[in-house]
Formats: C-alpha cells, structure tokens, sequence
C-alpha cells in the first residue's frame, strides 16, 4: 500500500443486499468483513441476527460495525411499518442504520412525514445514515432532504442505495457543500475499482458502501 494514499478498508461497509443470498454468504460476508478489518457489515434486516452471531460484541479484536438497512431499497412503506423494522434490527443486534426515506412525501414537498418518520427511528439510539438517492434528486429536493435529516439526528448522509445512478465525485462534493460539517458522508452504489473509491475519499466520504470491498482491499495491498 502506497504510504500516500489512505488504507480503505476502515472505511469500508461490506454490503450483501442481494435478496437472493442466503446464510453462508452472510456468514463469508461477516468473515471477510473481519479479515479485512472494514468498517462494518451491511445487511438486510432479515440477516441481523445471523450476522450479530458472526459479529460477537466481545472476543478477539475490534469486530466490524453491524449495520441494518431499513425500507430499503425504495422506502416507498407506511412510516409504521419502518419504524417497527429498525426497532426489530436494533432488538436483533444492530449497530448501526442505513434508512431510506419518503421520497414519495419528498416529491409533494411534505417534509413533516419525512421529519417524523426520521426522528422516530433516530430517537432508537443507534447511528443513523439516511439513503439520498443523489442521483436522481433535483438540487433543491435535495438541499431539502439534507436538511431535514440532519434536523432528525441523521449522523450520516449516504449517496444512494445502488439502486439508482452510481455515485460520483460530484454527489460527493453535494453533500460535503449541503452537510457542512454536521454529518459525516457515505459514499455507495456502484463503486467499480480502487481509483474511483480513492475520489471518492478525497472529495470528502468518510464511509464507502460497497460488495466489491474484498476486491478494493486486496487491490490496495497489491
């Protein structure tokens, strides 16, 4: 690793979203995660508890982060409903959230529901990183939005879920602008190789999402 560039992989969120793995990719997932030494292990809240038993609290070294995304990928279910699966991920051992919001509400402008839905899953006491979807946000739904998730208790702004248009250094650079200083960035969706993820750092993210992160480690180290 060269001594002038950052080490990723304490930055990493080792992401397994693909609805179609099942228990021994979650647990290969968490045993990269720990080799590697990531940041954290991001996972459906289906796979909490499977994970938590991979990701023991106490042992040997300093365990990833185990992080439940909650409505993902759309957000598009009743604030209820949202609210009772980040209290079941939190209940199975999560520590931290990674939450897509009302884009529905944001399209009306609505940012009552969006504020409430939030705070009430902020007020859990863990971490939370709200999903943007920067790629697809108009400037100004997206000034909105920023707001009203540092104003919840957001700890963290992530770019998007992967679902949409891959990050770019310019979404970054958005957010850091948007953010200042009162969250911290998480870059994800479609982060391809080590150049990019390295831009990616530069420009400001502080956490990078991502299943490709065994390729950008060893890629680091070769």
């Amino acid at each position: 690793m060269s001594a002038d560039r950052p080490d990723l992989a304490p930055l990493i969120d080792h992401a397994l979203l693909d609805p179609h793995h099942g228990s021994s990719a979650v647990r290969q997932c968490c045993e990269e995660a720990r080799h590697f030494g990531f940041a954290g292990v991001c996972v459906a809240s289906r796979w909490v508890a499977s994970a938590r038993e991979q990701l023991p609290l106490e042992g040997k070294g300093a365990s990833p982060q185990l992080i439940a995304v909650v409505g993902f990928p759309f957000g598009a279910v009743p604030a209820a409903v949202k609210l009772a699966e980040a209290v079941a991920a939190a209940e199975a051992g999560a520590d931290e959230l990674d939450v897509v919001p009302d884009f529905g509400a944001l399209a009306d402008r609505q940012s009552t529901p969006i504020h409430d839905e939030l705070a009430a899953i902020c007020e859990l006491g863990l971490p939370v990183k709200v999903i943007l979807e920067v790629g697809r946000l108009d400037p100004d739904a997206l000034a909105l939005l920023v707001e009203i998730s540092i104003d919840a208790g957001a700890r963290f702004l992530k770019s998007g879920s992967g679902f949409g248009p891959a990050v770019t250094v310019d979404h970054i650079e958005q957010l850091r602008q948007l953010a200042r200083g009162r969250a911290a960035i998480k870059a994800s969706g479609g982060i391809a190789n080590l150049e990019q993820a390295l831009a990616l750092v530069e420009a400001g993210a502080t956490r990078l999402g991502t299943s490709r992160g065994v390729a950008l480690a060893q890629a680091m180290r070769g």
